[in-house]
């Protein structure tokens, strides 16, 4: 069943085409990989399927509805979470309270049942602490809940984001180049991670430039390059297609 389609979507910056008539869909309970060349499009499609910016031309289906014009809070409370390339942590805080904070598009009792400490509050609080410990569980972190987010390894605080995005309850997650900069014990622990996170029934979608990692994950692969979808289909398809070879390492003249 198709989850996530987008059809003909297309984003200019003056002259530019950064995505140009894109279409492609995610099927529910997939790994869909995104891949292609630094500067291909990859981000700004996801910033895109994400309402960070609006598209020049085409359209973007969520569950058979349109997203046209809603605001990325909108967007996360229908269940699209996503992660960024860059680290967005508050470092001060605890490990469990960066999580929980991934739970405000969810949160109903606000200002004055926390300040009255209402029965309702009370049981929503014991709710969100329920949720926030399944989903360190899921990403190997519950032992560290407690401990500051900035003082976590690298590889961990990349886990921690994907559990953030997690505690909004989302039906597809979008990664975007989780495993940059990670060791290959890092990686090994992020890919049982989004083993650990399909197997719980949701659906991710990501961008990365590890092809081996994507290879290891992905159900289908989309390759982009200068805006424009090039490849789809089977990771064993896209290390033997003739564009994708001459994308990422060129064409002899």
């Amino acid at each position: 069943m198709t989850l996530f389609q987008v059809g003909g979507l297309g984003k200019r910056f003056g002259g530019l085409n950064a995505v140009n008539d894109v279409s492609f869909h995610v099927a529910s309970g997939e790994v869909l990989g995104i891949i292609g060349p630094n500067g291909a499009g990859k981000t700004t499609l996801f910033n895109l399927m994400t309402g960070l910016l609006r598209p020049s031309s085409g359209s973007i289906l969520f569950q058979g509805e349109s997203l046209d014009g809603l605001r990325p809070s909108r967007i996360a409370a229908r269940g699209i979470a996503r992660t960024f390339q860059n680290i967005r942590l508050f470092g001060t805080l605890s490990v469990q309270e960066n999580v929980l904070v991934g739970a405000h598009t969810h949160v109903r009792d606000k200002f004055w049942g926390a300040f009255f400490h209402t029965g309702g509050y009370r049981d929503q609080q014991q709710h969100l602490d329920n949720e926030a410990e399944r989903v360190l569980r899921l990403v190997s972190l519950h032992d560290q809940r407690d401990a500051l987010a900035g003082s976590l390894p690298y590889g961990a605080q990349r886990r921690l984001e994907i559990a953030r995005a997690l505690m909004s309850n989302p039906t597809l997650l979008l990664l975007d180049e989780p495993a940059a900069g990670m060791n290959a014990s890092e990686r090994d622990g992020l890919a049982e991670t989004i083993r650990n996170i399909r197997a719980n029934g949701l659906t991710v979608a990501m961008i990365e430039h590890d092809m081996k990692f994507m290879m290891s994950l992905c159900d289908r692969i989309i390759v982009i390059d200068h805006g424009q979808k090039i490849f789809e289909g089977t990771p064993e398809g896209a290390k033997a297609d003739r564009r994708v070879i001459e994308a990422y390492l060129g064409v002899e003249e």
